[in-house]
């Protein structure tokens, strides 16, 4: 803006202002007068809205939340649940085996309060816990087949029937689950270290030329390609070392899906999610094998963590009601 114009603004800016503000003004009188001066007629009634229909009364009587399945000739100590409130656990006994269960309400268990309830993440916590804490109570003292959550039946007759359809294949789990427990090791690194131990296992750098031209961005775009697919392999190898031997040790092994960060929580890059059958008489040596192989990754940052036991769940077939 040049010198004189600016003063010309300087000049003119109060003058136009306050023209502003009278026109403004002069808008909303002319406004409430319009307003003013307007026929008035009674406002039309609004439409009555619909009445709600009758929410359907609740259901009566309760239903049976199943947690597990044992041997009818296994002594269990007794049981209590939190489920729905304080309940004791039942045995129900059907042709040499016995299925832990509660008694609860059907006003919030039925099929359809259950499905409100299950998109309610506090209650759902809640029921989890509740479940789990049955069945490890249960799995100190005899071998549990455990139930997937929200495994419930009508009746009595439901869940003999149950018992009576997948007979065979429960009493083989048993005999599978008898002196043995369930273990989780996870596997995880530490991105820096192993981007490091790939950058140690490429080598040398290449030359990268003059500095800040093309080629120099070229060949560093391409060394920190070579880094990740190096840092990839070793990755890859530390998993398959650590799956392989306790592969080799435990009664069972399965590999699960590396669990999300935001869910559970844990820090670095998990390469490993397994779930291993191990006999109880082996756990201490279970423990010398992960310190072993927490020690030999250990430079890499890997970090083995070691939990359990757990009910079996990754070693029993799916039981539908």
């Amino acid at each position: 803006m040049s010198d004189e114009l600016a003063r010309w603004a300087a000049r003119r800016a109060p003058e136009l202002r306050a023209r502003a503000e009278a026109e403004v003004v002069a808008e909303l009188r002319r406004a409430l007068l319009a307003e003013a001066l307007r026929p008035t007629r009674a406002p039309e009634p609004e439409p009555e809205a619909p009445p709600a229909a009758p929410r359907p009364p609740a259901p009566q009587g309760e239903v049976l939340w199943a947690y597990g399945v044992t041997g009818a000739s296994d002594s269990v100590c007794r049981l209590s649940s939190r489920l729905g409130g304080e309940h004791p656990v039942e045995r129900l006994e059907h042709d040499g085996l016995a299925l832990l269960v509660s008694r609860v309400p059907r006003a919030e268990f039925a099929e359809e309060p259950l499905r409100r309830n299950l998109n309610d993440f506090e209650w759902l916590e809640q029921v989890a816990r509740a479940h789990e804490e049955v069945l490890e109570h249960a799995l100190e003292h005899v071998p549990v087949v455990p139930l997937r959550l929200c495994t419930i039946f009508d009746g009595e007759a439901g869940a003999a029937r149950m018992l009576e359809t997948h007979g065979e294949a429960l009493r083989t789990v048993l005999e599978t689950l008898q002196g043995r427990q369930e273990w989780s090791v996870k596997l995880l690194v530490d991105q820096p270290s192993l981007l490091a131990a790939g950058a140690r296992r490429r080598g040398a750098p290449v030359d990268a030329g003059s500095p800040g031209s093309g080629a120099e961005y070229l060949l560093r775009r391409r060394a920190e390609r070579e880094d990740r697919d190096a840092a990839d392999q070793i990755a890859s190898e530390i998993a398959d070392d650590v799956h392989a031997r306790l592969q080799d040790w435990a009664a069972g092994a399965v590999l699960r899906p590396a669990q999300n960060r935001e869910l559970s929580g844990h820090e670095g890059e998990m390469l490993l999610n397994g779930a291993y059958l191990v006999e109880t008489a082996k756990v201490p040596q279970l423990r010398e094998l992960v310190a072993e192989l927490r020690d030999r990754h250990a430079e890499l940052g890997a970090r083995i963590e070691l939990t359990g036991p757990f009910p079996a769940y990754n070693f029993v077939p799916r039981l539908e009601p």
